[in-house]
């Protein structure tokens, strides 16, 4: 977990949206999307939804946390769309919409659209939660961090043993609620160390490692 994007980072968030944008009609993202039985026009929705509603973060609830390093590095704390959240002393519980809603919801659509396996679904959400919980850890002042391109390979790997037949869907669906349990739920105790004004379900430290895992472990299986 980390706060979610200042105004600059919203910036480049826009330009690297174009680009994605431009790389799915060049086929690499419509590869992995086509997988996943989406046309074009739905898969680029999905992509413009999840890399805009990257930038927004819906509060759901505070704790005390600690405070921050007396010299933290450089990295402005924000609320939504650049305005500044100093740390009093607690943190800011969100849920990112682009990380963790849209993920999220879309998992539910592949998981019944594909009729997948039940008891194997969860065996591998519960295998790439693992990775994600032993790889990911807390930066004080900063957030959560974690080794990119090891959980979608577990992702990846995990779908083709269970259900080869159905190995996309099923590698979307565990490596980014594999990475959402395992990287933020799972270590929701450990924020309190973070010294941070707000922590995202799926926000900016994490939105990569979501993003990311589903797309490229789609590519893999």
């Amino acid at each position: 977990m980390r706060s979610p994007y200042n105004l600059i980072q919203f910036l480049i968030l826009a330009s690297i949206l174009l680009v994605a944008v431009a790389i799915l009609y060049l086929g690499v993202l419509s590869l992995a999307l086509d997988k996943l039985g989406l046309s074009p026009h739905s898969a680029t929705l999905l992509l413009v939804g999840t890399l805009l509603g990257s930038a927004i973060n819906l509060p759901l609830f505070q704790i005390r946390a600690d405070a921050p390093p007396a010299d933290p590095q450089p990295d402005p704390r924000t609320f939504l769309f650049g305005r500044p959240l100093p740390f009093t002393g607690r943190t800011i519980i969100a849920i990112n919409v682009g990380g963790a809603l849209i993920p999220v919801s879309f998992s539910i659509f592949l998981a019944s659209s594909n009729q997948l396996p039940p008891l194997q679904l969860l065996l591998a959400i519960a295998i790439v939660t693992a990775v994600c919980y032993f790889l990911s850890r807390p930066i004080r002042g900063i957030g959560m961090a974690m080794p990119i391109f090891i959980p979608p390979v577990a992702a990846a790997l995990t779908a083709i043993l269970l259900d080869p037949q159905n190995s996309a869907p099923m590698a979307y669906i565990c490596g980014t609620l594999g990475v959402l349990i395992g990287a933020d739920l799972l270590h929701l105790n450990d924020i309190r160390k973070l010294g941070v004004p707000l922590a995202s379900i799926g926000g900016a430290g994490t939105f990569d490692g979501v993003f990311l895992t589903g797309i490229v472990a789609v590519l893999l299986s």
